[in-house]
């Protein structure tokens, strides 16, 4: 089994003041799991041990992905170029290499995700790839809606969601903004 190496970065996300960062020896992205609340390092730990998917608390590994991110939610990053290799099927894979090519500020329906990559009647399918991405944000998923217009499902809850996409200018302007203290 390959050692991963985490990190909690902080976010500006009222539902989710932390990110559980998780790189594996190359430095590649493999993980970026949202976390509420106080974080409890040996709770964290212990979830993915029992997930098979073990790390060891390592923030200098994590750095570059806690700097990017850090711009990203400070407005001074559209583009992240971080290596990220997630574990997935190779149609999970497909799905999460077409969610980076959306470009910031823009959003695209699931069924036009599905078209993206080649199977048009496959808007369920890419929904629940969608759903399984481990590294929201850095493949952006919170950028992909409803055919209609409308914020359907997300893995850290439609709050952050919502936020995100503000902080993208991809919702009215009367949205809430973050502050990033």
């Amino acid at each position: 089994m390959t050692t991963l190496f985490a990190d909690l970065l902080p976010t500006p996300l009222p539902a989710s003041p932390w990110l559980l960062a998780t790189v594996d020896g190359r430095g590649a992205l493999v993980g970026l799991d949202f976390v509420a609340g106080d974080p409890d390092r040996e709770a964290l730990a212990a979830r993915a041990a029992g997930r098979r998917r073990p790390f060891v608390w390592d923030p200098v590994r994590c750095t570059a992905v806690a700097r990017q991110l850090a711009d990203y939610f400070a407005g001074r990053r559209q583009d992240f170029d971080l290596p990220v290799d997630p574990p997935g099927t190779p149609f999970q894979r497909q799905v999460w290499a077409e969610l980076a090519r959306i470009p910031y500020g823009r959003t695209v329906s699931y069924g036009e995700l599905a078209r993206r990559v080649g199977r048009p009647a496959a808007a369920r399918a890419v929904g629940a790839a969608n759903g399984a991405n481990p590294v929201p944000i850095v493949l952006p998923c919170h950028r992909v809606i409803g055919a209609d217009g409308s914020l359907t499902g997300y893995g850290g809850g439609l709050p952050i969601k919502r936020a995100l996409l503000a902080l993208e200018g991809a919702l009215p302007a009367e949205a809430p903004r973050l502050a990033f203290d």
